[in-house]
């Protein structure tokens, strides 16, 4: 079995809509040949910043093969892993959509803790090794409780690290001691990554591996920096681009759920077109999305000369080259 090894920093992608509601999938690989280019980790389709509740089968399928693809236009660089989410609280529907993830090319699956049905801690163990038995993937245990209402403990997950295809945990239970004790107790070869920006560097301390991250689909190239300067032993300057973007980190959860504020700075930052969303989200508010606006341009990460705003950090051209 491939079992790659998952550090550093993993953008989780948004998906770009047009304004009838499909799926852009010319701004999306746009997207993709960006964060390939600044150096990213990883690419993380169909999670929940790419909102994946409201995309159909063949949608999730799209857009794991044009990241795949995408990927592989450079394979001269290191590999890029594609990490697909396919996870649902169906655990037949996950084992599926685990398979055809595997069918596409994707590396490893992002399985997020079923949700609403709220499984008790013995029926998640049983679902995660479902999936990882029976899914063709390595995959990522994806433990959020703010979001699916229950709670990965850690000696769930440590008993499930046990098992060959679950190589690593997305953490963002926000439970400081849980994540230091999985930290200091899962197998040497099955990571930790950040589940949320903010924790980034908390994880790291505590011996973690990486970030799936919401704001490195803003800024990729720092987000490997700092796990990076981490990952060498020099914490005084992962300290301070922690708490350079720290205020960016905030603000994609500010004013409306992820991914409705990141989206909008992308626009701002004129990496897309639009931010449109698929109800039942809805664009930013003009007062969120002018202090959104106000926060890029205190951070440098657009600039406002003439009334216009062009970003600081390069735009991809339809190609995917840095202009």
């Amino acid at each position: 079995m491939n079992r790659p090894t998952l550090r550093g920093a993993f953008t989780a992608l948004i998906t770009p809509f047009t304004l009838d509601g499909s799926i852009d999938e010319t701004a999306f690989r746009r997207l993709v040949r960006w964060q390939v280019l600044a150096g990213i980790d990883g690419l993380v389709p169909c999670g929940t910043t790419g909102e994946a509740p409201t995309l159909s089968l063949d949608e999730r399928d799209r857009l794991i093969a044009a990241t795949v693809e995408t990927v592989g236009e450079r394979p001269s660089r290191d590999r890029v892993h594609v990490i697909a989410g396919t996870g649902t609280n169906d655990t037949a529907a996950t084992i599926r959509a685990t398979r055809r993830a595997a069918a596409l090319g994707a590396e490893v699956a992002l399985v997020v803790a079923p949700y609403y049905n709220r499984p008790d801690a013995r029926m998640l163990e049983a679902h995660f090794r479902a999936v990882a038995d029976e899914g063709d993937l390595p995959i990522v245990v994806y433990n959020v409780p703010s979001r699916t209402g229950t709670n990965v403990d850690a000696a769930t997950f440590l008993r499930l690290a046990e098992h060959p295809r679950v190589i690593a945990v997305k953490e963002a239970s926000g439970n400081l001691e849980q994540i230091a004790r999985i930290c200091a107790e899962r197998p040497a070869d099955v990571a930790v990554l950040a589940g949320d920006d903010a924790w980034t560097l908390p994880i790291l301390a505590l011996g973690g591996d990486g970030v799936v991250s919401v704001a490195s689909s803003e800024i990729p190239g720092e987000f490997v920096a700092l796990c990076s300067a981490a990952r060498s032993g020099d914490w005084e300057t992962a300290r301070r681009t922690h708490e350079r973007w720290l205020p960016l980190f905030l603000a994609n959860f500010r004013g409306a759920p992820n991914p409705v504020p990141v989206k909008a700075a992308l626009v701002a930052m004129g990496l897309l077109d639009n931010d449109a969303v698929r109800a039942p989200l809805l664009t930013l508010e003009p007062e969120p999305r002018a202090a959104l606006a106000a926060l890029l341009r205190g951070l440098g990460v657009v600039e406002s000369t003439g009334g216009r705003s062009t970003r600081s950090i390069k735009r991809p051209s339809h190609d995917g080259a840095c202009h």
